[in-house]
């Protein structure tokens, strides 16, 4: 029993230190442009939504990773003309979000090089390595989501 608890343990530390690797590669392609990778997920989102957008809390379940206080990172993207939100005639509660134009020309620009970053990072494992990993990823985090 104590080695399968080591090896979960191995695999977790393993993981959590590769995931700050990849995710520190991930920032400094970012830097430049002054994005947190938190701030470039939410514009990958809405540009994903397509011109419908999203209200918050949907942009928050699609988040990589939780952040409590989107409203305040929505105001920073908003700030910087990014997105734009627009209060929803039904249900007045309700803030949609966009990505403006300006927005979708960022990641326009972000796209080849984070692609390159990812090649660098991973690419050297190859495709069925890779399919394997998302794999086995994806079976890790059904027993717990």
């Amino acid at each position: 029993m104590a080695a399968k608890i080591q090896a979960e343990v191995e695999a977790f530390l393993n993981l959590q230190r590769t995931a700050d690797v990849l995710l520190r590669g991930i920032e400094a392609v970012l830097k430049p442009f002054g994005f947190s990778p938190t701030q470039y997920n939410v514009l990958r989102i809405l540009r994903g939504a397509g011109p419908e957008g999203l209200a918050c809390r949907h942009i928050g379940d699609r988040m990589l990773t939780r952040d409590p206080d989107i409203t305040r990172l929505l105001d920073r993207l908003e700030a910087r003309k990014l997105v734009s939100r627009t209060r929803e005639q039904k249900d007045r509660r309700v803030l949609t979000t966009r990505v403006t134009e300006a927005g979708l020309e960022i990641l326009k620009q972000l796209d080849a090089p984070i692609a390159q970053a990812h090649r660098k990072q991973l690419g050297h494992l190859g495709e069925a390595r890779l399919r394997t990993l998302s794999s086995l990823l994806e079976l890790a985090r059904s027993r717990i989501q």
